[in-house]
Formats: C-alpha cells, structure tokens, sequence
C-alpha cells in the first residue's frame, strides 16, 4: 500500500507535465528554429525559471545535500559559485543575446564558429561541451534511479529503477521533439515551483520547528566541530582546493551550452537581464535553506551515516510516506527538467554543430532526426555510466570533473566576446591543450593536485589554455578580412536592442552561417 501511493504521488504530478505539453502545444509543426531556441519570444519569469531547471538537476538533493549532511558546510561551496557565475551572466547578456539574434545563433558553439570564422573552432567547443555535459546526465539518470529504489522501498532491482527512470525521460523527450524549446520552457515552470519552491517551503517550515520536525534552526547549534570546517581547513587538502573548485564553478558556469541557449530563448536584453536576476534569487534562497537542513540533519546518525540519501530519510522520519512521496516528487522535478534540458542541448549541438556542414548541409527534417537520434544514444549511454557508478561513494566528483573539462571553453569565449584579439589558430590550439592537460591531471589526480596546494587539473589545464590561446594568436596574427568580420560583430553587440532584424543579419563580414563554417 506504502508503494502504491508513492508511486501514485509520481503518477498526478506526472501527469500533469504530460496535460502542459499537450495543451500547450502548437497545430503547426515546430522549424528547427524553435526547437533550438523557441523562437526567441520569452519573458524573464519563463528564462529565470528555465535557467534554474538546467542548472539545479536533481542529485541536487541527494549529491549537494549529501555534502552538507555529511561532510557539513562544504555544501555552501554550490552556492558561492552559483551566485557568482550566474551574476556574471548578466554582464554578458547583452552580446550574447544581440549577436544570438542578429546572426541566427542556436548554440554556444555556434557563437565561437561566428566569432572566429572556423567550423573547427566550432566543433571542438561543442565537443567540449556535450563531453562535460554527460557526468551531469549521468547523475541526473542516477536520481531517477535513487527515486524509484525509494518508493520501492528497495523492492525492485538497480536495473529495474534505471530502465523506468530512463522510460520516463522518454516519453517526455517525445514532447521536447514535438513542441521544441517551447516544451521544455512551459513545463520548466511548473516543474521549477513543484521542486524548488515547494522543496524551499519545506525546508522553512522545517527549519522553523513549528511543527516539531527532527531539526531546526536550534539544532545547528548542537552540530558537531568538524561539521563546520571547509577543506584546508586543518585536514589533508592544501589552502587552494576550495579556492579551485569555487573558481571552476564560477567559470564553468558562464560556459554551459545550457546556459546560453536559455539566453537565446528570450525575447530581448532586458528580459536575459531580469531573468538573470530572478534565478539569482530563486537559487539563493533555495539552495540555502536547502543546505541549512543538511547541516542540521547531521545530527541525526541515520542521515549522516548514509548523506546521499539523507532527503529521503529525513522527510520520511518527519512526515512519513506523504512526505516521503513529497520528497521524491520534488527530486524527480528537478531531474526531468535537467535531464531533458541537457539532453536536447547535446542532441541539437551534435545535429547543428557536428553533423551539419557546408558540404552536407541538413533539412530542418533531417536536423531534427539528427538531434533525436543523438539523444536516444546519448540518454542510454548514461544509464549504463550510471547503472556501473550508482554506489560510488563521493559522487561529487563526477560533477567536479565535469568542470575541469567546461572551464577550457572560457578563454575563447571570455576573450572573444570582449577582447577583438586573438584568432582561430590560438583558440583551437588553447582548447585543445587545456583539454589534454586537464583530462590527463584528473585521471591522475581525480580531486586534488596536492603538490600544487591542492589546485585542480582543470584550473592548471585553463592556464595552459590561456597561454596557448596567447602566443599562438600573436604569431599567426589576424588578418585584415579577420579584423573586419571582429569589428562588424563589435559594431553589432553595440547597437541599440531591436536594432536590424533578421533579414539583415549578414553585414559586411557576409552570410554568418557561412562564416562559421569557413
């Protein structure tokens, strides 16, 4: 009876995004344009809301929250990099979005194909891109997982879990093919009030002990000690390991492709900028009331003896199966919202950016056979990571790879969107070299480099990349057609918003599809 209503909790709220997609849908058939981008029409409240699906998943509560019921207020690292990257964002609102929109841009590597007149410059950013995006699916499917073992009170097989996780993210796939961006966008908001808001109202009314939960507020002044040291703090790690991974999280997050196709989404700069705005508080209230619980909850031997699951155990202790249901309907929100806004990112880069060219250029049909495809391919893969990592003991890791391998997109991008230097040559040549060395340093050294303070490899990688970048542009040069493609792309970012349209989008640098390709 325990599991039946669990799983009727998941079934109503299931449901309910299903019933969103299909009154929400559209007669005519989505172009690739709005699959890509939803034909840039949307308001802050729609970017704000889709911004923080994309960038909470739902091992959010059970890999970060982890983090504070175990190790305590290390947790609070997400946030000092989530506000920071996010408020960054804002400053590179404005040439994001008017370039997106004056050339047609759909994908982040798209932009650096622009920016830099090289198809290669664009393959290689969005390879980049879809190989650190997995770890962060991979742990998306394994949330899934950890929902369905939840509600089965551990009945049913590992496998078992993943495969109805991964059913579930495709039949909701269907719809994001169907309907486009504009799927994921209307239920993004639904999806985004059910697990954040709704999880941030939990916390509070926990944390105000008005109901005489296990923990409040009172409770974080009985946690113990270690719970409040940070690494470096007097263990084994040097004095640089959480300066590195704040500083990864910060540049890694202006690089997510998600990231930038959800500033293509929106109707203009001054709703990129209030939605920017909006996720800033979203996530800032969210994630530390979130993380005020985990704290506090390891007081509690169940809960910090096994952390990873300690959302579940928690809510359940408090409310029992009705909260419990609760708890896993909020996880299984945030999931399918990241998962399947990461998925259609990766599926449209491989269509548009990899498999799309010059000499093989696609029909929207064929584009979007491409992008669904990929999808289906890339979504197994990841259940069969994440069926062989389940029990791995610090999950974060995954996560913090992923970092090492994004942040190498920084120099190009940084650099070319507000530096009118460097060239194709060195942007190739830096990301490449940063890749390597990062890739390599954290297969050596998965978490740390202790000889190095405890840096990082991705931060090391970036060093290299940001050198490479330098002196390899600075020998090559650029040229004077080079020069002029920069500056008409400069001119363009300086005009007024609703300046040109569409139809006049190629300039005198020429046709910019063409112009990425070259």
């Amino acid at each position: 009876m325990t599991v039946a209503l669990m799983l009727s909790i998941l079934a109503v709220f299931y449901v309910a995004v299903i019933a969103i997609l299909y009154f929400t849908q559209r007669k005519d058939k989505p172009s690739f344009d709005e699959y890509a981008v939803g034909g840039r029409s949307y308001g802050p409240w729609y970017v704000a809301m889709c911004y923080v699906n994309s960038w909470w998943p739902g091992t959010v509560f059970i890999v970060f929250f982890g983090l504070a019921a175990g190790p305590g207020v290390f947790g609070f690292y997400g946030l000092a990099y989530s506000t920071l990257g996010v408020a960054a964002m804002y400053f590179m609102a404005t040439r994001a979005w008017r370039w997106g929109s004056r050339y047609d841009l759909r994908s982040q590597p798209e932009l650096l194909g622009l920016r830099f007149r090289s198809r290669t410059v664009k393959v290689v950013a969005s390879a980049i891109g879809i190989l650190s995006v997995f770890p962060w699916v991979v742990l998306g499917m394994q949330a899934l997982g950890e929902i369905f073992r939840t509600v089965s009170h551990g009945r049913w097989s590992l496998t078992t879990c993943l495969l109805i996780g991964l059913a579930t993210i495709v039949v909701r796939q269907y719809w994001t093919v169907k309907m486009g961006m504009r799927g994921l966008i209307m239920t993004d908001m639904f999806q985004g009030i059910v697990a954040y808001g709704f999880s941030a109202v939990v916390c509070l009314v926990l944390l105000t002990g008005v109901t005489g939960g296990p923990v409040s507020f009172g409770t974080l002044s009985h946690v113990a000690d270690s719970t409040l040291r940070v690494p470096g703090d007097g263990d084994h790690y040097g004095p640089l390991y959480l300066f590195s991974l704040i500083f990864t999280g910060v540049v890694g997050s202006l690089c997510w492709p998600m990231s930038f196709q959800r500033i293509y989404t929106a109707s203009g700069v001054r709703a990129v900028k209030a939605g920017t705005i909006r996720t800033i508080l979203i996530s800032g209230v969210f994630y530390t009331l979130l993380m005020l619980v985990g704290v506090a909850a390891t007081t509690i031997p169940a809960v910090h003896n096994a952390p990873q699951s300690g959302w579940f155990t928690l809510l359940q202790d408090w409310g029992g199966t009705w909260m419990l249901g609760l708890a896993a309907v909020m996880v299984f929100a945030a999931s399918m919202g990241h998962i399947d806004g990461s998925v259609q990112v990766c599926g449209l880069q491989i269509a548009n950016d990899l498999v799309d060219s010059p000499r093989r250029p696609l029909s929207d049909r064929s584009l979007t056979v491409v992008a669904k495809s990929s999808m289906v391919v890339y979504m197994g893969l990841a259940a069969v990571i994440a069926y062989f990592t389940f029990n791995m003991t610090r999950l974060q890791l995954l996560a913090q790879i992923s970092y090492q391998s994004i942040v190498q997109l920084a120099v190009p991008l940084f650099l070319g969107i507000f530096w009118r230097g460097g060239n194709r040559y060195g942007a190739v040549s830096g990301m490449l070299s940063g890749f390597a060395v990062a890739m390599v340093l954290t297969v050596i050294y998965p978490d740390d480099i202790r000889v190095a303070g405890s840096l990082t490899g991705g931060v090391i990688g970036m060093a290299v990349n940001l050198v490479v970048y330098l002196v390899v542009s600075a020998l090559t040069g650029q040229s004077a057609e080079e020069r002029a493609h920069v500056d008409e792309m400069f001119a363009a970012a300086a005009a007024p918003a609703g300046a040109g349209t569409r139809s006049d989008e190629a300039g005198p640098a020429g046709d910019p599809r063409k112009a990425a390709h070259a």
